[in-house]
């Protein structure tokens, strides 16, 4: 394992990825001293712990003040992205807009016939503190969605708003499903989504059987996790989702390698990657890359260096289950063409396909998987996923 990088305490890990480490289990436990592959196999009971949670506090009379002009989900980070599922599990039949904002600047047509719902992991977002404050003044309904014990607790009482505490557990990241379902319950209780307790505990029970299907203790020839770590190792990912739903689960998985496996990703819908984005399988890390390379060259004796790193498209795909109103058939096929255009340029290609009933069932089949490859991916390079040194220097600079 490399040594410390001068001026970045704290940065460890091999620029190589170690392969024979995915089917070890006690050395994955050892490089994970922060618990990240615990935490996301504790999705299932996030699903549980927090659907309880919701029900315990009460949001009866955010329905007495009828539809709401607007619902704006506010935060940064994994809490704006419940936002985007919100949005997504709403659907383009959604009576009222769902808006996510990640800013402290409160738009100014934020007022009492809106919604707003505040939410952060550690209860202290800026972003969540401020709009939230902002909003009980202006008279908006708000709800709340973070840490007991926060700040962010102590707009809300302060507002007489609801606030669901949800115990944060390691990095916001982890608790994805912890902030997730309160926001889709406090829609429900909006009458804006159908999301029912079968949807809750079928989810939760399928985030608990994709968890022992990528447990650590799974071989990589049966763990689609590790298979997708192994994959992605040393490459420059690009993941499209071929829905709205998919797509989300694109950005999310795009934001785990970032923080877990620290990749530079490209995120993106299929449909936007067609207008422009899939140009890049014909530039210098993908087919180009291909035609310099020489097949027939060897390392040990040729004067050679090293491939240069490849694309790697993930394709995200909602297995056919979209909107009625939606082009599902031209997703599907768009989906077949960049497989078909990947593949003349050498470019290898994962196909993940969402399972599930509901869209929130789909959604957490495209999740859960995923989760874990980027963890996997981190692990192999000799990084703790759970510790982003440059996270904590840039929030301690900006203390300063």
């Amino acid at each position: 394992m490399g040594g410390p990088i001068d001026g970045a305490a704290g940065v460890r890990g091999n620029r190589f990825f170690d392969e024979a480490l995915l089917d070890n289990a006690p050395a994955l436990a050892a490089r994970d001293p922060g618990g990240m592959l615990r935490a996301i196999a504790s999705a299932g009971a996030q699903v549980r712990e927090a659907t309880t949670l919701t029900a315990e506090t009460d949001l009866s009379h955010l329905a007495d003040e009828g539809r709401p002009r607007a619902v704006v989900v506010v935060g940064a980070g994994t809490a704006a992205r419940t936002g985007d599922i919100l949005t997504t599990i709403a659907g383009p039949r959604c009576l009222v807009p769902v808006l996510t904002h990640r800013s402290v600047e409160v738009p100014g047509w934020i007022g009492a016939a809106d919604v707003v719902i505040a939410v952060s992991a550690s209860g202290r977002s800026p972003e969540a503190l401020a709009v939230a404050e902002v909003a009980g003044r202006r008279g908006a309904r708000l709800v709340a969605i973070g840490a007991p014990g926060s700040p962010l607790q102590s707009v809300a009482e302060r507002y007489r708003a609801p606030f669901i505490p949800v115990p944060r557990r390691g990095a916001a990241r982890a608790n994805l499903w912890g902030l997730t379902v309160p926001v889709l319950l406090t829609a429900r209780a909006l009458g804006l989504v159908k999301v029912n307790e079968a949807d809750l505990a079928e989810t939760a029970v399928r985030l608990d059987q994709d968890a022992d299907r990528c447990r650590p203790t799974a071989e990589t020839f049966v763990n689609l996790s590790k298979t997708l770590a192994l994959n992605m190792a040393g490459s420059v990912p690009v993941i499209w989702g071929d829905s709205p739903l998919a797509a989300v689960a694109a950005v999310r998985y795009g934001d785990m390698l970032s923080a877990n496996a620290r990749y530079p990703v490209v995120t993106d819908a299929l449909g936007e990657a067609g207008r422009g984005r899939v140009g890049l399988l014909d530039g210098v890390f993908g087919a180009l890359a291909a035609l310099e390379r020489d097949i027939f060259a060897d390392p040990e004796l040729d004067d050679v260096t090293a491939d240069p790193p490849r694309l790697r498209v993930v394709l995200l795909c909602d297995g056919g289950l979209a909107d009625e109103n939606s082009a599902a058939q031209t997703t599907d096929r768009r989906a077949e063409v960049v497989q078909d255009i990947a593949a003349r340029r050498g470019i290898e290609v994962d196909v993940l396909t969402a399972e599930g009933g509901s869209a929130l069932e789909r959604f957490a089949s495209l999740v859960a998987a995923t989760d874990f490859a980027s963890v996997y991916l981190g692990l192999g390079h000799g990084l703790d996923p759970m510790a982003v040194p440059a996270v904590t220097e840039l929030k301690e600079q900006l203390r300063k």
